[in-house]
């Protein structure tokens, strides 16, 4: 679901652009206001499994095309709107800077469609109420389920609208509705399906994780447990788990594929390349830049499945490292910041 600067205009980037550093600075704010949250320390390992979950495409039967989670009702669950927003926006700025998967003119939609959209409404107008306070499993099931599915179909809308103002493309806004829609729809379920499975699991495993927890601090411990779990989980799926990824088309390329999508080649802004790609090629491991295909090399259409190759998981425990660094890195600056601004007691 990841848009390409061919699909956006430079002012419809702009504003895109604008709108998602509101909302990320609103949640750096709203962070910096709340000391205690104990979940602020977990950002950086939870950002780095979403980029490896991410790599794991799965196919969508009867259509040839695939989705991968998205990762924002995920981490707005567990990490609350606010940081859940700013970890979605590294996993998306590593994957744009350093593997070419949607570029820098398109960030801004992507944070917004797979960011803001997800934490800010799915989250807070969908799951917390139909989970309430004390949520049992059943209506923890629904309501993750439910939030993945207005997540997703929030997202898709809004990159049909943003492809058809920005004017790049030409197709119908009927055709391109009527394609992008069902599919992400079907997509979300399966997310949804996924999420619920995840937030059920740490539900049983550590409930002071889970939505309803009266747990108010985190404990170093708890902390260290619960960070070297995602880390493990990290390395199984962005290592080996990311061979199993289905190479059909994601859920944008077949709906922009059967919609037969014109980009006026005039004009056309070069897709940036990826910083990995680079470094790839001066040591002959090149990384992929193929939306969709994070992490698997460029020439693999086609080869037997599973994908059993170490360049998928160089790429893929590379891309999550990176994740998982400037997710520590936002982390330590807001404890900074707090640190700074906290009132002194007095003598």
């Amino acid at each position: 679901m990841h848009m390409s600067d061919a699909l956006v205009s430079p002012s419809i980037a702009a504003s895109m652009w604008v709108a998602t550093a509101g909302a990320s600075a609103l949640s750096a704010r709203a962070l910096r206001r709340r000391p205690d949250d104990r979940r602020v320390p977990l950002m950086g390992v939870l950002g780095a499994f979403v980029f490896a979950a991410q790599l794991v495409n799965f196919a969508i039967p009867g259509t040839g095309s695939s989705g991968h989670l998205c990762g924002g009702v995920l981490l707005a669950i567990l990490l609350g709107p606010s940081a859940a927003l700013l970890v979605m926006a590294s996993v998306l700025t590593v994957q744009a800077l350093f593997f070419a998967d949607g570029g820098l003119l398109a960030l801004g939609c992507n944070i917004f469609n797979l960011g803001v959209l997800a934490c800010f409404v799915a989250y807070p107008f969908v799951f917390a109420p139909i989970a309430g306070a004390r949520p049992s499993r059943a209506r923890l099931a629904v309501a993750t389920v439910l939030a993945s599915v207005v997540a997703l179909q929030l997202g898709s809308l809004a990159i049909v609208v943003e492809t058809l103002l920005s004017r790049r493309a030409s197709i119908s806004l009927g055709t391109f509705l009527l394609l992008m829609q069902p599919i992400h729809l079907a997509i979300g379920v399966i997310e949804g399906l996924i999420t619920t499975f995840l937030v059920l699991f740490i539900r049983d495993a550590r409930p002071e994780l889970a939505p309803g927890s009266r747990e108010a601090v985190i404990s170093k411990p708890w902390a260290r447990r619960v960070g070297t779990g995602a880390l493990i989980a990290t390395v199984v799926v962005a290592g080996a788990l990311s061979w199993f990824a289905s190479s059909a088309p994601d859920g944008l390329e077949w709906s922009l594929a059967r919609a037969s999508v014109g980009v006026p080649a005039e004009g056309e802004p070069e897709v940036p390349r990826g910083i990995l790609a680079r470094i790839g090629e001066a040591t002959g491991l090149p990384p992929s830049e193929e939306s969709g295909n994070r992490g698997r090399p460029a020439d693999t259409a086609g080869r037997a499945w599973p994908q059993v190759d170490p360049l998928v998981s160089f790429s893929g425990l590379a891309g999550a490292g990176l994740t998982l660094a400037l997710g520590g890195l936002l982390a330590a600056g807001l404890r900074a910041v707090r640190r700074s601004t906290r009132p002194a007691s007095p003598p």
